[in-house]
């Protein structure tokens, strides 16, 4: 794992290539990233770098976290991330991790909280179709049918699809493309769609699988 970039969705808009195509992309916003632990083979067991985005009142920071980040010389951050790298010589606590950590034209991961439903049916759940409208079924036509047999084995089988809460859960995106970079405006422009609502936080790394 290399490094990444916490940063906020601002939504969706379109650019204009310079080749003339007209791109769908996610606006994300990456505040200041600042480095608040480093971390090592030697006192760890592994090497990775601890970030902070943004800003939190101090009435809204516990007294451990203020410690935290007290003692790393950074303003308290309303989130609190790790990515490991393979080495940490590069930086620094307290330091700033900018835009350069990307180049435009490659591809990324984005990771975020996918849009809570609420409780869904099994329908809209798990794409189940409906069904007969008539025929027979009178009130029954969202039902999701048989979830069992009788005595044996006279239970629910673990994972069996059914109605329930839908979405409010982490969702990776793969392989997207890193269509723009705004360093004047701390803005990262990718290709395509981004889980989560506007506003909603986001982690930015380069692809695994690209």
């Amino acid at each position: 794992m290399v490094m990444g970039l916490i940063g906020r969705k601002v939504g969706m808009t379109r650019i204009i290539s310079d080749d003339g195509r007209v791109l769908p992309v996610t606006v994300i916003h990456v505040a200041p990233n600042k480095v608040t632990r480093i971390k090592d083979i030697a006192t760890d067991g592994y090497c990775a770098v601890q970030v902070a985005c943004g800003e939190r009142r101090p009435q809204r920071v516990t007294s451990a976290l203020a410690g935290h980040f007290r003692k790393s010389g950074v303003v308290p951050g309303r989130l609190l991330r790790e990515f490991r790298v393979e080495d940490t010589g590069a930086y620094s606590s307290g330091s700033e991790i900018g835009l350069d950590v990307f180049t435009a034209g490659q591809k990324v991961d984005v990771t975020g909280t996918s849009k809570g439903k609420g409780f869904a049916g099994a329908i809209k759940r798990h794409n189940f179709r409906s069904n007969r409208a008539s025929h027979g079924n009178s009130r029954a036509h969202n039902a999701p049918g048989s979830i069992g047999c009788r005595q044996t084995p006279g239970r629910v089988f673990k994972g069996k699809k059914m109605a329930g809460h839908l979405g409010d859960e982490q969702v990776t995106t793969l392989n997207l493309e890193l269509v723009r970079i705004d360093e004047a405006r701390h803005l990262l422009m990718i290709k395509g769609a981004v889980p989560g609502a506007r506003d909603g936080d986001v982690i930015v790394r380069p692809a695994v699988r690209g």
